[in-house]
């Protein structure tokens, strides 16, 4: 079909908060008659990362869930918390799968369209003008999930570190890992001074996910990933002999950088671009699904897209938590320690996800007492 030149809603980024945005206008009966555009310059045809979660039953992502959990364990140089996550599960999804199913579910739709360019700017004025490296488009409405450039320049005028990571798919020649556990950190090898895990998703008896990941201000060489990973697999797995399946790597801002000064009444940022990430964890996934429900709730209410999307104590909450990481930041396993030793699982994944009351923030609140978290509060008052 013929790509018109005016859309009533351009999306910039066909990524996981792109993509979740446009499946749910397709899913709502009142923008049937909408035109669409998602613009992108990849056609997301590898898997480039793995998004993981927690979350109940029944959920719009089951058909696509690579591997689910319902048990868990936290392991520090102190001890091992095991937990037991029910009526949660942790999942996983391939984003390889998550691409194809929302590219097969959008391309029956006739008021939908990729367009497979790269944007070089964004104009506001009557419409919305969005110029690309082959040709230029409006809309009435445009959502951006391309971070902004000053980001770059202003983030030291916020708090701000980076939780970067790679991982490894291997695959064993005996059984080895429990399938029905995930590890989801392990403090015991460390890099220095620093906020350091290791981080396991069995997808089986011989195959897993093994992903060293940093909670700090500073990136390191590929080779110090790689190194941390080989130590991991044969000092803590014991594993001997293994193959390489897949590799991932990746960045995400962790900030209280206030990327909502960038909304505007016919701009909307989204996904990272917009502070969808979870200052204090770096988690994604489920937030980008809220927050996509928020935008289309507004967009019924005929109120700002951007109206309401985060709420002020749990951002406040963050920037404690980010200031502390920033200062102190080998403090980031007597964190998780106390955060998963002295609460339950269940309220952690509540407050993590913004849905938790006073008395359990109080809660978690009071496990992590100490004179680094009073400090913090007070400074980021």
């Amino acid at each position: 079909m013929t790509t018109p030149s005016h859309f009533d809603f351009i999306i910039i980024g066909s990524g996981l908060a792109g993509l979740q945005l446009a499946l749910k206008l397709a899913s709502e009966t009142c923008f049937e008659y909408k035109t669409i555009a998602l613009i992108d310059p990849s056609d997301k045809s590898t898997n480039d990362k793995t998004w993981s979660f927690w979350e109940t039953e029944p959920s719009q992502w089951n058909a696509i869930t690579h591997k689910s959990w319902n048990k868990a364990s936290v392991i520090t140089s102190n001890k091992i918390t095991h937990l037991n996550l029910s009526p949660y599960s942790y999942k996983t999804i391939r984003a390889i799968d998550f691409y194809t199913e929302a590219k097969t579910q959008l391309n029956h739709r006739d008021n939908i369209y990729f367009i497979k360019e790269q944007v070089t700017s964004v104009l506001e004025d009557e419409h919305v003008t969005v110029a690309t490296n082959k040709d230029s488009y409006t809309a009435t409405h445009v959502f951006d999930s391309r971070v902004p450039k000053a980001f770059s320049t202003e983030e030291k005028n916020s708090i701000s570190i980076i939780q970067h990571f790679k991982g490894w798919i291997i695959k064993t020649e005996n059984d080895v890992f429990d399938k029905n556990k995930v590890i989801m950190m392990d403090y015991r090898l460390k890099d220095g001074n620093q906020t350091t895990f290791t981080y396991v998703l069995p997808f089986s008896k011989t195959e897993a996910l093994v992903e060293f990941t940093y909670f700090t201000e500073h990136t390191v060489e590929e080779s110090v990933y790689d190194n941390y990973i080989k130590t991991y697999i044969k000092d803590y797995l014991k594993i001997d002999t293994y193959s390489i399946l897949e590799t991932e790597a990746g960045q995400i801002p962790m900030t209280n950088y206030n990327f909502e000064r960038f909304n505007t009444e016919k701009i909307t940022k989204i996904g990272t671009g917009g502070g969808w990430v979870k200052g204090s964890t770096g988690y994604s996934f489920k937030h980008t699904e809220k927050k996509v429900a928020k935008i289309i709730d507004n967009l019924k209410a005929n109120s700002l897209p951007s109206e309401g999307l985060f709420q002020r104590k749990y951002k406040f909450y963050d920037k404690v938590f980010l200031k502390v990481l920033k200062d102190e930041n080998h403090k980031g396993e007597w964190i998780f320690e106390n955060f998963y030793a002295k609460n339950a699982p269940q309220t952690m994944f509540r407050f993590l996800d913004e849905e938790s009351s006073f008395k359990e923030e109080f809660k978690i609140m009071m496990s992590l007492f100490s004179w680094s978290f009073i400090k913090a509060f007070f400074k980021t008052l």
